[in-house]
Protein backbone atom coordinates (compact mmCIF):
# COMPACT_ATOMS: atom_id res chain seq x y z
CA UNK A 1 0.00 0.00 0.00
CA UNK A 2 1.58 3.33 -0.66
CA UNK A 3 0.74 6.89 0.75
CA UNK A 4 -1.38 8.03 -2.81
CA UNK A 5 -3.55 4.64 -1.85
CA UNK A 6 -7.44 6.25 -1.03
CA UNK A 7 -8.64 4.01 1.97
CA UNK A 8 -12.44 3.22 2.43
CA UNK A 9 -13.93 1.03 5.52
CA UNK A 10 -17.59 -0.30 4.13
CA UNK A 11 -20.02 -0.74 7.49
CA UNK A 12 -22.93 -3.19 6.47
CA UNK A 13 -24.29 -5.84 8.68
CA UNK A 14 -25.64 -7.58 5.13
CA UNK A 15 -22.38 -9.32 4.32
CA UNK A 16 -22.99 -9.73 0.46
CA UNK A 17 -24.40 -5.77 0.22
CA UNK A 18 -20.70 -4.92 1.98
CA UNK A 19 -18.22 -7.32 -0.21
CA UNK A 20 -20.27 -6.03 -3.52
CA UNK A 21 -19.76 -2.56 -2.02
CA UNK A 22 -16.13 -3.17 -1.61
CA UNK A 23 -15.57 -5.18 -4.86
CA UNK A 24 -16.60 -2.08 -6.66
CA UNK A 25 -14.65 0.35 -4.47
CA UNK A 26 -11.75 -1.74 -5.27
CA UNK A 27 -11.66 -2.36 -8.80
CA UNK A 28 -11.83 1.58 -9.09
CA UNK A 29 -8.65 1.98 -7.79
CA UNK A 30 -9.60 2.00 -3.48
CA UNK A 31 -7.95 0.26 -0.82
CA UNK A 32 -11.16 -1.17 0.98
CA UNK A 33 -12.13 -3.04 4.42
CA UNK A 34 -14.91 -4.98 5.13
CA UNK A 35 -16.78 -4.57 8.56
CA UNK A 36 -20.14 -5.97 9.63
CA UNK A 37 -20.85 -4.72 12.83
CA UNK A 38 -20.15 -1.14 14.21
CA UNK A 39 -17.34 -2.51 16.72
CA UNK A 40 -15.61 -4.27 14.08
CA UNK A 41 -15.58 -1.19 12.17
CA UNK A 42 -14.02 1.02 15.03
CA UNK A 43 -11.27 -1.29 14.67
CA UNK A 44 -10.52 -1.36 11.05
CA UNK A 45 -11.06 2.54 11.66
CA UNK A 46 -7.84 2.73 14.03
CA UNK A 47 -5.69 0.65 12.50
CA UNK A 48 -5.79 1.72 8.70
CA UNK A 49 -7.47 5.44 9.13
CA UNK A 50 -9.29 5.59 6.10
CA UNK A 51 -9.74 8.51 4.06
CA UNK A 52 -13.49 7.77 4.01
CA UNK A 53 -15.97 5.66 5.82
CA UNK A 54 -19.23 4.05 4.44
CA UNK A 55 -22.11 2.74 6.72
CA UNK A 56 -25.11 1.24 6.93
CA UNK A 57 -27.87 2.76 9.52
CA UNK A 58 -29.54 0.04 10.39
CA UNK A 59 -27.50 -2.41 12.37
CA UNK A 60 -27.80 -4.82 15.43
CA UNK A 61 -25.39 -3.65 18.00
CA UNK A 62 -23.65 -0.23 17.37
CA UNK A 63 -26.24 0.67 14.57
CA UNK A 64 -24.74 3.45 12.41
CA UNK A 65 -26.31 6.44 14.29
CA UNK A 66 -23.91 5.28 16.99
CA UNK A 67 -20.98 4.60 14.90
CA UNK A 68 -21.29 8.25 13.57
CA UNK A 69 -21.48 9.53 17.15
CA UNK A 70 -18.17 7.47 17.76
CA UNK A 71 -16.56 8.45 14.98
CA UNK A 72 -16.83 12.38 15.21
CA UNK A 73 -15.91 12.52 19.25
CA UNK A 74 -12.95 10.58 18.06
CA UNK A 75 -11.83 12.28 14.58
CA UNK A 76 -13.92 15.75 14.42
CA UNK A 77 -14.19 15.72 10.42
CA UNK A 78 -10.89 14.48 9.52
CA UNK A 79 -12.96 11.25 8.35
CA UNK A 80 -15.49 11.86 5.92
CA UNK A 81 -18.97 10.10 6.76
CA UNK A 82 -21.08 8.46 3.94
CA UNK A 83 -24.94 7.21 5.22
CA UNK A 84 -25.80 4.04 2.79
CA UNK A 85 -29.65 3.04 3.45
CA UNK A 86 -32.42 1.82 2.64
CA UNK A 87 -34.45 3.00 4.95
CA UNK A 88 -36.69 6.17 4.77
CA UNK A 89 -35.68 9.48 5.72
CA UNK A 90 -38.59 9.91 8.09
CA UNK A 91 -37.43 7.31 10.06
CA UNK A 92 -35.92 9.23 13.24
CA UNK A 93 -32.62 7.22 13.15
CA UNK A 94 -32.12 8.25 9.78
CA UNK A 95 -32.53 12.05 10.51
CA UNK A 96 -30.19 11.71 13.02
CA UNK A 97 -27.44 10.34 11.70
CA UNK A 98 -28.03 12.60 8.75
CA UNK A 99 -26.88 15.02 10.80
CA UNK A 100 -23.69 13.69 11.21
CA UNK A 101 -22.83 12.36 7.84
CA UNK A 102 -20.82 14.05 4.98
CA UNK A 103 -23.66 12.57 2.67
CA UNK A 104 -25.94 9.87 2.15
CA UNK A 105 -26.81 7.57 -0.26
CA UNK A 106 -30.11 5.18 -0.43
CA UNK A 107 -29.46 1.48 -1.24
CA UNK A 108 -28.60 0.29 -3.58
CA UNK A 109 -25.60 2.69 -4.54
CA UNK A 110 -25.15 3.94 -7.68
CA UNK A 111 -21.03 3.12 -8.14
CA UNK A 112 -20.74 6.49 -10.37
CA UNK A 113 -22.57 8.71 -7.88
CA UNK A 114 -20.38 7.06 -5.28
CA UNK A 115 -17.24 8.02 -6.53
CA UNK A 116 -18.41 11.37 -7.68
CA UNK A 117 -18.41 11.93 -3.22
CA UNK A 118 -14.93 9.55 -2.50
CA UNK A 119 -11.43 11.36 -3.49
CA UNK A 120 -10.34 10.44 -7.04
CA UNK A 121 -7.87 7.73 -6.98
CA UNK A 122 -4.38 7.75 -9.04
CA UNK A 123 -4.18 4.72 -11.87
Amino acid sequence: MSEDDVKVVVVDDFVDAAEALAETLTMSGYKVWVATDGAGALALIETHQPHCVLLDIGMPGMDGNELTRTLRSRYGDDIVLIAVTGREHDDERVSDTFARVDHYLQKPVDPDVLRKLLPPVER
